[in-house]
Order: structure tokens, then C-alpha cells, then sequence
């Protein structure tokens, strides 16, 4: 019984192994049928998926505004602390006290691309941008401080 199996198991992969080495024959010998993309020749015709994950961003509009409230539930949901977002109380006309964010803190070489942030954000101001290449010779060039200098918050986003 034993032995019945294990020969099975032998035949099986050697002829899943002559399988592939025939596929692989067979383009050797017609070269123009090839469908290996170039990388990085391709790169102005590359289209990502949509659900890839590359890094996070924080979208801003003409006017340099966005929708991050500093509520830090992004901070929260990350399970690395690639996050850190520094805010500061802010004195409305009104006389109230509002909290805006001074600093948000990206760390790439932390993040696992899980994509927990992007859901837990409520205000839908960070998303995973398409970019994939992220080597650099610096660690230091992995931390990227997402908010431009400058912006504000969106008016109607709470």
C-alpha cells in the first residue's frame, strides 16, 4: 500500500515536471509567442490592478486641501505603528477649540501594506496609491510626511 503510493506520487510529479519543461520547450522554439512582460521597459504602458497596494497617500485637491480630521483611527488601526499623526488644538472664531493635524507621519519601511488604515478611516482621506518601487539606498528616504505644507482641512469634512 505504502509503496503503491509513493510510486504514484513519483509518476505524478515527473510528469507534472515534463509538463512544464514541454510549455517551456515550446516557447524556447517560438520566441515571438513569448508573453513575459519587459521590467522595467514597460513602464509608461504598466497598469497596476486596482486593488493593488503600494504605499499610502494622502490625496489633495488644487485648492491643497484634504479630508484627514486628525481623528487618528488610522493610527490606531495600524498594526506596526507605521502611522504617526501629530496634531495641535486650533481656536475656531467661534471661541471653540478644534483639533487640525500638524504632521502626518508615513513610515514605508514599517508598513505591511495590510490596508487596515485605509478602512478604518472614516473620512476616506488616505487611500494605497500604485507606486511599487521603493528601493532607495537611505532608510531615512522611507519615512514620508504625507500632509503638504500648508494644506487644510476640506470645508464640510467632520
Amino acid at each position: 500500500m505504502f509503496l503503491k503510493e509513493y510510486f504514484s506520487t513519483v509518476f505524478k510529479s515527473i510528469g507534472s515536471l515534463l509538463k512544464g519543461m514541454r510549455l517551456t520547450g515550446y516557447y524556447f522554439t517560438h520566441p515571438k509567442e513569448i508573453v513575459t512582460e519587459q521590467y522595467p521597459d514597460n513602464r509608461a504602458t504598466l497598469k497596476m490592478a486596482d486593488r493593488f497596494r503600494g504605499e499610502v497617500i494622502m490625496p489633495h485637491d488644487e485648492l491643497n486641501e484634504h479630508r484627514c480630521t486628525g481623528c487618528q483611527a488610522c493610527e490606531i488601526a495600524c498594526p506596526n505603528g507605521s502611522i504617526k499623526i501629530i496634531t495641535q488644538q486650533e481656536l475656531q472664531p467661534d471661541g471653540k477649540k478644534k483639533k487640525r493635524i500638524d504632521t502626518w507621519v508615513y513610515h514605508l519601511d514599517l508598513c505591511t501594506m495590510c490596508n487596515l488604515c485605509i478602512e478604518a478611516c472614516p473620512t476616506t482621506a488616505i487611500v494605497m496609491g500604485q507606486n511599487f518601487e521603493h528601493s532607495v539606498f537611505d532608510k531615512k528616504q522611507l519615512k514620508k510626511i504625507l500632509n503638504k505644507p500648508g494644506s487644510k482641512l476640506k470645508d464640510g469634512v467632520e
